[in-house]
């Protein structure tokens, strides 16, 4: 699965336990009529894909959906979800959103006066 949109927050490195767990936090904002902000995170050797962005930037992020089940002291179970991102890369943005003239456009021939000589056979 795989988000669009643009870094907000990038967060440092965190350690965790005595194991040496690491995390690495990014907020994304989605590019939609109803723009998402999507916390996700980057575990242990995938910390390291961060460091060459930046807030402001454009990237398409890869992500698996994470769920897991807690019971807290009194017995009452809750459910917890999170966003794991794998890979990272940018996105140009200009691109992406550039519309191409009709010029422009794959296919297109520039019409000559033989083509209206040609006579066309619609009913109109």
């Amino acid at each position: 699965m795989e988000v669009s949109g643009k870094i907000k927050v990038l967060g440092d490195v965190k350690t965790f336990g005595d194991n040496g767990f690491r995390k690495r936090e990014i907020v994304i904002t989605t590019q939609e009529q109803y723009p998402q902000h999507l916390l996700i995170e980057f575990v242990q050797d995938r910390c390291e894909l961060l460091d060459s962005f930046n807030v402001g930037e454009n990237v398409k992020i890869s992500i698996n959906l994470r769920g897991r089940e807690w019971e807290n002291p009194e017995g009452d179970v809750k459910y917890f979800n999170s966003i794991h991102g794998w890979r990272i890369e940018k996105e140009d943005s200009m691109e992406k959103d550039k519309i191409p003239s009709p010029d422009q456009a794959p296919g297109f021939e520039e019409k000559t006066d033989e083509d209206s000589e040609v006579e066309d056979d619609l009913p109109f």
